[in-house]
């Protein structure tokens, strides 16, 4: 079996990969970077949380242009899971204004970004609209 890592350090790949947020102790504030301190209420006690793998399109926008290399269009949204905010681009959707649109509900999903030369596999995560 190939050894896999997440492309980035709150995602968890497990038997149902999920994302964790670091919620504040204080106010229930979630960050998905490391914090000294909460943005909102300055509490420097923070929780390891799982967060929702559905939720629903809040905003979006299709990328037409993009760094060289990265394949456009493609479409960036904030997905609402359960009261928090995950940013990540939506997947297995045609990337147009007749196939997105806010409100859709989505679910988290993993890929392969690529595998480095001991043949690791790097994943990503996404979210893809729930027919």
């Amino acid at each position: 079996m190939t050894e896999q890592i997440p492309l980035v350090d709150y995602l968890v790949l497990d038997d149902s990969p999920h994302l964790v947020a670091h919620q504040c102790d204080g106010c229930g504030a979630r960050y998905f970077d490391r914090r000294n301190a909460c943005a909102s209420c300055s509490a420097t006690s923070f929780t390891s949380t799982p967060v929702a793998t559905t939720g629903e399109v809040r905003a979006f926008t299709i990328v037409s242009f993009a760094a060289p290399g990265v394949p456009v269009p493609f479409v960036a949204a904030v997905i609402d899971c359960d009261g928090t905010s995950v940013r990540a681009n939506l997947v297995n959707v045609d990337p147009d204004p007749d196939h997105v649109r806010t409100g859709i509900k989505v679910r988290l999903t993993t890929f392969p970004i690529g595998v480095d030369d001991q043949g690791t596999e790097a994943v990503g995560f996404g979210f893809e609209p729930i027919d």
